[in-house]
């Protein structure tokens, strides 16, 4: 009998996954035939649904089932982000995805002093098995696919998750959804981490067993290359870091005995899509291609665990804050590039998130992007459309390539763990964010709007604004009647059998974790509990020096501010000197860390404070260092309560001298508040980094001056 033809071999896995209803869409293309996938001759071909899945882990794709829409969202309270998830799935959104606000992430409870201007901010808050009822109130958990962005206090969160359910009537085998529980890429470029790297890979170990025993049709994690790329990773660095990633998720879980093919099935994946159209799609057919070689290397045998299965979202850090609904078109080509690299859900990124966070409006221009894509423009008529282009198969190639080096070099530093502990891929990443900005800077590489066809005059655009004081103190009133009304015995004893299961190395803390969620344990103390014995992660910062010097190497507006520089040091027997601060709980450190290396490159005596500093924390450095400038690097939205209390402190100090500048995503609506509150400059998203340096050096020397 002669060998199936790759034709013969595809329409069977199509019928098989079609069953009941074996028609493809109607693809009435007039007199021209189109067939539903389209392969070559050669018998080896690859085939989609085949390993190693390079075409597409379904036969039929997007012809049989389009991609699931999930838009990414929470902000302010549970009621209030309720409600907007109920107004998106009427609208035509198919799954959640659930932002939370970074007091959440860090594992502190709404009335922690730390978290001050973080609560509601950039997400929902969290502190009880009550909030996340409020949050999925009218929303039946057997039924919605819910993903939840969480990784260090991911233990309470998908206790307090799993605990609703419970009280909504829904048992965890019934749950389907994703939690992200990706800590690794946390110590490399997000920071939203709480504990060590060691007792973090134990949490995630945990929760995979625990979810492979009692939910199996939940997703243990989710792999993220997504925050790598926002970070500044290349597509290689991005690829080879995330699945290596993967690779140690992996061995940690068959580390607690669990058999390979019993949990890979529900392991999925997260990338960010950027504006380099073909190299995006590539990407996503290439790690697909690598994960199943890396599986197989690892043992597994059932073709569900070699089949990588990715979430998407279109890049935040391609968004401008100059002319911004040229985002509507950004966000557009990074949509159509994740599905066209097959992507099994997306979230489309609002053109008003490099401002703030998105408003109805916005948002409903986001999501119907995917629907226009799935309803008007025929791309899911066809598996894997771009499949054969001499350009996207050289492509996907290179990428195969260049990202296994990086894979192997890895595995001989001894693993993912090691590696991020030493801090190497963070470094590596940083290198690459720096390159990119300065050939942004320079405009080797145009932004529209931005470096090259900028407006003289741009609209007022309206943006979201949360009320942090008042979302605070709702969260403060709602923590308050838990604790009233709870028992406290049973509170305490929950607590202690966490903290037992964490010192001895034994027992599973997501199953503690549960029983400390019945018992009202809030986000905070369920999180406190284990700090107390593995204790909380600081990380180390180190800058990488050189990039711009060699990038601006004969550019004449570099000399001269770099001899401007040169002639202070001379007058002054010492350099201009700024502490770049970062207040609050955004880990976000992208911006801070280019502007650091920048400016240390120029000449600028430059101090980096650590994350997630208080401003009198920040007041007390400045001081001790006699620096001329802060620099607030402000990602969250946090810079109208953080920012003057940073002022304020410095008054109280008699640092008034000290000039105090602020960067990030700021709305031009808070510009007049910022300056109102004794800001002397403020850099949005976009602003070319000489020409802030220049800024910042005319004010340390005004200042002077005037002292």
């Amino acid at each position: 009998m002669s060998p199936k033809s790759p034709a013969d071999q595809w329409r069977e896995l199509a019928e098989r996954e079609l069953k009941a209803d074996p028609k493809m869409l109607n693809r009435d293309y007039g007199n021209i035939a189109i067939e539903p996938v389209y392969l070559g001759t050669d018998p080896d071909a690859e085939i989609p649904g085949v390993e190693p899945f390079t075409r597409g882990v379904r036969a039929t794709m997007y012809a049989n089932r389009p991609w699931t829409i999930r838009q990414y969202a929470g902000f302010s309270t549970a009621r209030e982000s309720n409600s907007f998830y109920r107004q998106a799935l009427a609208g035509g959104q198919k799954g959640l995805s659930v932002a939370f606000d970074l007091a959440t992430h860090r594992g502190y409870d709404s009335d922690h002093p730390r978290v001050i201007g973080d609560v509601g901010k950039a997400g929902v808050a969290i502190d009880s098995v009550e909030d996340m009822k409020i949050l999925f109130d009218q929303i039946p958990l057997d039924q919605m696919s819910v993903s939840m962005t969480m990784n260090g206090a991911v233990i309470p969160v998908l206790a307090m998750f799993i605990v609703a359910a419970e009280e909504q009537g829904v048992k965890p085998d019934q749950l389907s959804g994703t939690i992200q529980n990706d800590v690794l890429k946390e110590f490399m470029v997000r920071n939203t981490y709480i504990y060590p790297p060691e007792p973090s890979m134990r949490i995630v170990g945990d929760i995979i067993a625990w979810t492979a025993q009692h939910a199996p049709k939940f997703n243990s994690v989710s792999i993220s290359g997504y925050h790598m790329h926002e970070a500044g990773a290349t597509a290689v660095q991005e690829l080879a870091y995330t699945l290596a990633d993967g690779m140690e998720y992996v061995r940690a879980a068959m580390a607690k005995g669990l058999d390979i093919d019993a949990f890979a099935p529900r392991l999925s994946f997260f990338f960010g899509i950027g504006m380099n159209f073909f190299l995006e799609v590539a990407k996503l057919r290439a790690a697909r291609q690598l994960w199943s070689r890396i599986m197989t290397d690892l043992g597994a045998k059932d073709p569900r665990s070699k089949m990588l299965r990715t979430h998407c979202q279109t890049s935040g850090v391609s968004l401008t804050e100059q002319d911004p609904h040229n985002n509507i078109v950004r966000t557009t080509i990074e949509a159509l590039a994740a599905t066209l690299g097959g992507t099994q859900s997306l979230h489309t990124n609002s053109f008003d998130e490099a401002i703030a966070l998105p408003t109805e409006f916005s948002s409903r221009i986001a999501r119907n992007t995917q629907l226009i894509l799935q309803h008007e423009s025929r791309i899911t008529d066809v598996v894997d459309p771009l499949g054969g282009s001499y350009y996207v198969e050289a492509l996907t190639t290179s990428l195969v390539e260049q990202a296994s080096l990086l894979i192997d070099d890895a595995e001989v530093a001894g693993g993912m763990t090691r590696a991020v502990a030493e801090g190497t891929p963070k470094l590596e990443i940083e290198k690459a964010a720096a390159v990119r900005q300065a050939r942004v800077d320079r405009g080797e590489d145009v932004i529209v709007g931005v470096n090259r066809y900028r407006l003289d005059t741009e609209a007022p655009l309206e943006v979201r604004d949360i009320d942090n004081a008042r979302v605070r103190a709702e969260q403060v009133e709602r923590l308050a009647e838990v604790r009233r009304t709870r028992d406290d015995s049973a509170v305490t004893a929950a607590l202690d059998a966490l903290r037992e299961y964490a010192a001895m190395d034994e027992g599973n803390l997501l199953s503690a974790a549960v029983n400390a969620a019945r018992a009202r344990a809030t986000l905070g103390e369920v999180s406190a509990a284990m700090e107390d014995i593995f204790g909380r992660y600081t990380a180390t910062t180190r800058l990488i020096s050189g990039v711009y010097a060699q990038s601006y190497a004969d550019d004449p507006q570099y000399a001269e501010l770099s001899r401007r520089i040169a002639a202070f040091k001379a007058d002054r027997t010492r350099s201009p000197a700024i502490f770049i601060a970062k207040m609050g709980q955004d880990g976000h450190d992208r911006g801070a860390k280019i502007i650091a290396s920048a400016f240390a490159d120029l000449g600028f005596d430059v101090q980096i404070g650590a994350l997630f500093e208080t401003a009198a924390e920040v007041a007390d450095q400045a001081g001790d260092l006699r620096v001329d400038a802060i620099g607030v690097s402000s990602l969250a939205a946090g810079h109208k309560t953080l920012v003057p209390a940073l002022i304020d402190a410095l008054q109280a100090r008699g640092l008034g001298h000290i000039a105090v500048i602020v960067g990030g995503v700021i709305p031009e609506a808070d510009y007049d508040f910022l300056h109102e509150a004794g800001v002397v400059e403020i850099f949005g998203p976009g602003t070319n980094v000489l020409e802030a340096a220049y800024a910042v050096l005319g004010q340390i020397e005004g200042k002077l001056t005037n002292k």
